[in-house]
């Protein structure tokens, strides 16, 4: 038993150390962050949507498929801006029946609108890594003013890629039946709460 133990310590040391050499450096400092434009890398993000359902729970579902490009000075944030789309075939709500009954047209109506797109215009910083993208949503044809508090989490050269890489995060939320979609409120919550995780990879300084 001893000489198992000796021999598990003997192997996970340098598999410990290996992990820490090949973890990049990360820089949290806004500052510190190059600027530039970044897209985002759809293997390490996703978009979540939560929403409440009979006032007992909140129903939790996520789009698989979205893009954004990001486009920042660190020295002048107000000119940064945001573009993203969403694939709303896309949605991931682990029921494939109601999936598919969310596209028609009481709902997404995904055929005619197959897409949702946000444009930021302007952006409003609330602390030394926390700022707000103000811009415009288009969802099932309809388009209206909506915001993102977005943090930055830090930002690192990501081995895995051999691109500069940061991390980002933002939370929003819209009213369903200003786009359109008000069947059965209250028993399934207008509002719907949507939170984004994501890595993007710098593709121009």
């Amino acid at each position: 038993m001893i000489k198992q133990g000796l021999l598990a310590i003997i192997i996970v040391l340098p598999l410990s150390s290996c992990v820490s050499w090949i973890a990049p450096s990360v820089k949290t400092e806004l500052i510190t962050l190059q600027g530039g434009q970044y897209q985002l890398d759809s293997t390490h993000a996703a978009l979540v949507f939560k929403i409440q359902h009979l006032g007992l729970s909140t129903y939790v579902g996520r789009f698989n498929q979205f893009d954004a490009v990001l486009s920042f000075d660190p020295d002048n944030m107000a000119a940064a801006s945001l573009q993203a789309t969403v694939a709303i075939k896309s949605i991931d709500i682990n029921n494939a029946e109601l999936a598919e009954t969310l596209q028609d047209a009481t709902w997404f109506n995904s055929d005619r609108f197959s897409q949702a797109f946000f444009i930021s215009h302007t952006v409003t910083p609330l602390s030394h890594n926390r700022f707000r993208f103000s811009g415009d949503l288009t969802l099932r044809g309809v388009t209206k003013p909506m915001t993102f508090d977005a943090t930055f989490h830090g930002g690192a050269d990501n081995w895995m890629t051999g691109k500069y890489t940061i991390g980002f995060s933002a939370v929003g939320h819209i009213k369903r039946s200003d786009f359109g979609m008000d069947s059965y409120i209250p028993i399934v919550g207008d509002e719907v709460n949507l939170e984004i995780y994501a890595e993007f990879l710098k593709t121009v300084r």
